[in-house]
């Protein structure tokens, strides 16, 4: 397996240009699955990359733990924030400061706001804890640790977007909190002539957070190179994730030998360890079908059976532009029941359909390469989804699946049509024995509404009574083939 943890931003360069494709596509070819990260572009749509159909790209998610951290003001008032750091400030009450009003003279208040780099008064700020306000194009709290640190502040109490990310600071305390927090905080403080605070040291508390969540900067579908791959394909934690750390690479005095560390360069590992498992379980699979386990096993629901939510603004039910087939269950994993496979020969019929020319295919793939006309290599690509980004009348699409469960096993379909939209399955029963291993279906399709819709989102089930194969239905219904999603 290869764990790769970085990617290009957009405007993603075609699969023909992207070393990360060309290279993945080697890989998978000599069998080794490749597994990348999505991106932390989120929670905006078509910013996830590597989008290749032959990697698994991960989403980050949430998981159940949290960090919390009391903030008591000096009229006794509590809030509770989130921080990573356990030595915490003398049990005393220190001043509080907005780092609007302690501007530095080179800089602005909006500057000092935020606590950008340089933008706060040393003098104004020493030995005081500062408060920040996040903004769009500050949305980590590592610039203004290092501005309060630097500046000899007792401690920062950073507002920011609802999200449950905390960054690690190893001088000073930081304590992330909401912007309803943060408004609080300071109005307290314009109505106190000597606003204190006094923060604890931080807690660990698992079992308490609703998860998982889709974390809100993990990047979301539909892909903008090819929005018929559905991508993401998986979620997986990337929140929080406590891991080793070079201790060249860190930022931070002292550096640090482990880090507390967010993002889909977190999850990916995850899922890059589930599928050595699965290797060593299935040797035989191959990466597609190791893919399929992953994505058609996956859970929507959270730990109470409720949808998975997506953070944002809002949050909102997470769906398969947040999460693919959902966030990964490595047990059910191991025992999927049914898989979709796919050839690398799929994969170049993919390129030609998508318009790259036989001399570009051949130098990637390395193998002299003829594109024909063939039917729509896209949404008959044996992906374990089915991404129908336009629409307009009744359209077939074909899946071929492989039995790895029970030699004698039968599937039965069961379809949770998306909204204004017509799906039949054909055959609807699978009988599957020793002599048939594997076996193709039909899934029909036919826009309802005669609008230029949105993307709507269901499911696809085959069940043996055992098992329950589930792949993500994405469909939009349009008018114009040229409209643009905006």
């Amino acid at each position: 397996v290869l764990s790769v943890s970085l990617g290009a931003s957009p405007p993603l360069p075609s699969f023909v240009d992207d070393t990360l494709a060309i290279g993945s596509f080697h890989a998978v070819a000599k069998g080794i699955t490749v597994v990348c990260s999505g991106g932390n572009s989120g929670p905006y749509p078509q910013t996830v990359i590597n989008t290749a159909p032959w990697i698994i790209t991960v989403a980050a998610s949430r998981i159940d733990r949290a960090f919390p951290t009391a903030i008591t003001l000096g009229n006794n008032q509590t809030f509770v924030g989130q921080a990573f750091y356990t030595s915490g400030l003398r049990d005393r009450f220190y001043p509080i400061v907005y780092g609007e009003d302690i501007a530095s003279t080179s800089s602005d208040e909006d500057s000092a706001r935020r606590c950008e780099d340089g933008s706060l008064n040393a003098t104004l700020a020493r030995g005081k804890v500062v408060l920040c306000f996040q903004s769009r194009s500050q949305r980590s709290a590592t610039v203004a640790i290092s501005t309060v640190t630097a500046v000899e502040g007792a401690g920062l109490i950073f507002a920011q977007f609802p999200s449950k990310d905390v960054s690690v600071s190893s001088r000073i305390p930081c304590v992330q909190v909401d912007f309803t927090i943060g408004t609080s905080l300071l109005t307290y403080m314009e109505a106190t002539r000597n606003p204190l605070v006094k923060i604890t040291s931080s807690r660990t508390v698992i079992g308490k957070q609703i998860s998982p969540e889709v974390a809100v900067f993990s990047s979301r579908g539909p892909s903008s190179l090819s929005p018929s791959v559905l991508k993401p394909g998986v979620a997986a934690p990337g929140v929080n994730i406590l891991a080793s750390w070079s201790p060249a690479s860190s930022q931070l005095d002292p550096p640090l030998n482990f880090k507390m560390e967010s993002g889909t360069s977190m999850s990916c590992p995850h899922i890059s360890g589930i599928v050595a498992l699965l290797k060593a379980i299935h040797p035989s699979w191959t990466p597609a079908m190791i893919k399929s386990a992953l994505v058609t096993t996956a859970s929507t629901k959270d730990q109470y059976s409720q949808n998975i939510v997506a953070e944002g603004a809002p949050h909102k039910q997470a769906d398969a532009f947040d999460y693919g087939g959902g966030h990964v269950d490595a047990n059910r994993a191991a025992n999927p029941g049914l898989v979709y496979d796919a050839e690398m020969s799929d994969y170049v019929c993919l390129l030609c359909f998508m318009g790259y020319n036989s001399s570009a295919i051949s130098t990637m793939t390395g193998k002299p390469t003829q594109c024909k006309e063939s039917s729509n290599c896209v949404v008959n690509l044996n992906l374990p989804s089915i991404v129908i980004p336009n629409l307009k009348q009744w359209l077939t699409v074909s899946r071929v699946v492989t039995n790895v469960g029970p030699v004698n096993s039968i599937y039965t379909a069961r379809v949770e049509a998306p909204v204004g939209t017509y799906v039949r399955v054909k055959p609807s029963v699978l009988s599957f024995n020793s002599s048939m291993t594997k076996l193709k279906f039909r899934v029909i399709f036919n826009s309802l509404l005669r609008v230029q819709g949105r993307y709507s989102f269901r499911n696809l089930f085959w069940e043996d009574g055992l098992h329950e194969v589930q792949i993500p239905l994405v469909i939009r219904t349009v008018i114009d083939d040229s409209y643009a999603e905006t």
